[in-house]
């Protein structure tokens, strides 16, 4: 199973020229127990020509950035992101990664990275959170989680008293 993750993580680090799009859906297991909930699933995109503001609104942006595809750090990173997408696909996450330091990416010129980072957009387009180390799923999803924006959404899907 470990072989299978590490090998669909190198087939999408190992060729940034072309814009790829994974999505991961939780097992129904892992979904919440409100049943009427579409089942979500989170985008993993090769940020190589997309414009972070066509998430505007939409979704939040967690931009994955490496000089190179065998940073360790990025390996890591996108390894605990796709091992609990559902987490991020609940929170209406869009995961972008560069890992070629010299794509030019929309997202690249508006970071501008050293190295490995990541970084959290809010729905709104503003940087939120920048990150020279990966961090958890778990620490990934409470930052989002504490931001005005997630925490309107919250309340809209489960009123208090409901």
């Amino acid at each position: 199973m470990k072989f299978a993750l590490y090998a669909l993580l190198l087939s999408l680090t190992a060729a940034p020229v072309f814009a790829q799009e994974v999505l991961i859906t939780p097992a129904p297991s892992d979904l919440a127990l409100d049943t009427e909930a579409p089942v979500a699933e989170l985008r993993i995109l090769d940020a190589a020509g997309i414009d972070p503001a066509s998430f505007l609104w939409e979704a939040r942006i967690v931009a994955v950035m490496a000089d190179t595809p065998n940073d360790p750090a990025f390996q890591r990173q996108m390894r605990d992101i796709r091992d609990r997408a559902e987490e991020l696909a609940l929170r209406d996450v869009v995961v972008l990664f560069d890992s070629d330091r010299a794509s030019g990416s929309p997202l690249r010129l508006r970071l501008r990275p050293h190295g490995f980072m990541l970084a959290i957009i809010e729905k709104d387009g503003e940087i939120k959170q920048r990150r020279p180390a990966p961090r958890s799923v778990r620490e990934i999803a409470s930052a989002i989680d504490h931001f005005p924006l997630r925490r309107d959404e919250m309340l809209e899907r489960r009123p208090a008293g409901r």
